[in-house]
């Protein structure tokens, strides 16, 4: 764990001019670049082709998060604006049932201009269905730069249909402009289901109903997960090496039919992005707390490191369906901290499909412990090819020589 977390974050800087940053999506999904990293070749492809670049009778993961309207706007007497922005759910907990809530729920949030909000209570009229009513954000706490916020309506609509009636989809702070009319169907899979993401799973960005046909005709199975993406996604490594950096928590789900999947397909597994490789790696650690009768599902930072555990990965599968069968359960849901840095073991994905990531970030530390230093060569390839780069930007398949 020590050689781990003396990783400088140096190592893995390169230059990204901001002409390479796509600020909007293509106007086909599938029509995006991808860069095929097979085993040291690398080579361009489109993606409406990247079921050929796969293995038949092999097993694609997605994750099935949905991004929601999480930014809500208020504007004091002074025309101060206040942006209130939902990371994490407080009161209920769930996210299924914070969005189901009706007339009050709480949330841990992030507030822009917080500066300006000097009394508790701010206030707006919201229209639902030409209806108007009156929803109210409260300031319970404060503790470093999040903010705990109690919200209350007089009506009996979901909190879920006030973010989807008034919210602002939270597109990522690099893009550098407003939230537009398009973001709200592009800035989201076409399998997303499950409302909790304050981000986008954007390597799912790219597929459409051809692709997931293609991958029909090649006898690949898919199976999703759910990571519900924090905003924590996007925060940049400050410290001059990881170990000073502190990881994010994500909330995730795995259904038991999924997991069958994973077991029936082990070895021939195919992540589609980082937050769904994280799912699936996490999984090992949830097996091991099991194994030692620790039924607390919250994966730390650093506890891939920490030491050997010496269970065989399909038997970890085994011991999470064994529990899941003995508890009556349906899924397994837990949370991490998981980081994936040079060094880690991976012991479910073969595959991984993702974008481009930012200099200096905790996922393009994940792609090079995936790919180990040739990380560089992709990147310089992406650079010198005209690939587009972070969320709206290209996509790339990569395939580790080992």
């Amino acid at each position: 764990m020590k050689q781990a977390k003396e990783i400088g974050i140096d190592s893995f800087n390169y230059n990204l001019p901001d002409d390479k940053i796509a600020r909007y999506p293509l106007s086909q999904r599938d029509k995006s670049k991808l860069l095929i990293y097979n085993k040291g070749n690398i080579f361009t492809d489109s993606f409406n082709n990247v079921g050929k670049h796969l293995l038949k009778n092999s097993l694609l993961c997605y994750n099935n998060t949905k991004v929601v309207y999480a930014r809500l706007f208020f504007k004091k007497q002074s025309g101060a604006n206040i942006e209130v922005f939902c990371l994490e759910p407080v009161n209920p907990k769930s996210y299924d049932l914070i969005f189901s809530s009706s007339k009050t729920c709480e949330w841990k949030c992030i507030v822009g201009n917080l500066k300006k909000w000097k009394g508790k209570v701010l206030s707006k009229e919201i229209l639902i269905n030409n209806r108007t009513i009156t929803l109210t954000a409260e300031l319970i706490s404060r503790m470093e730069q999040d903010v705990f916020i109690r919200f209350f309506w007089n009506s009996n609509d979901t909190f879920g249909d006030i973010l989807e009636y008034n919210g602002n989809i939270p597109i990522p702070p690099y893009l550098k402009r407003n939230s537009e009319q398009i973001d709200k169907q592009r800035y989201q899979t076409l399998f997303a289901d499950i409302k909790g993401s304050v981000a986008a799973p954007t390597a799912g960005l790219h597929f459409t109903e051809n692709v997931f046909e293609s991958l029909k005709n090649k006898d690949i199975s898919i199976a999703p997960v759910t990571l519900h993406v924090s905003a924590g996604t996007f925060k940049p490594v400050k410290a001059d090496t990881i170990g000073k950096h502190i990881m994010h928590n994500e909330h995730f789900s795995i259904s038991k039919n999924a997991l069958y999947m994973i077991k029936n397909n082990y070895g021939k597994i195919t992540a589609t992005g980082t937050t769904t490789m994280r799912t699936l790696e996490s999984l090992y650690y949830i097996a091991n707390r099991i194994y030692n009768r620790d039924f607390n599902f919250h994966i730390k930072q650093w506890e891939a490191y920490e030491k050997k555990i010496d269970i065989p990965a399909i038997e970890a599968l085994n011991i999470i369906l064994e529990y899941i069968d003995k508890e009556n359960l349906q899924m397994i849901n837990a949370s991490t901290e998981i980081i994936i840095v040079p060094g880690f073991k991976f012991k479910f994905v073969n595959r991984l499909i993702t974008n481009f990531h930012q200099p200096q970030s905790t996922l393009l530390l994940l792609v090079a412990a995936f790919i180990g230093q040739d990380w560089k060569q992709v990147y310089d390839y992406a650079l010198h090819n005209d690939y587009r780069f972070l969320s709206y930007g290209d996509s790339s398949l990569l395939i580790p020589k080992q």
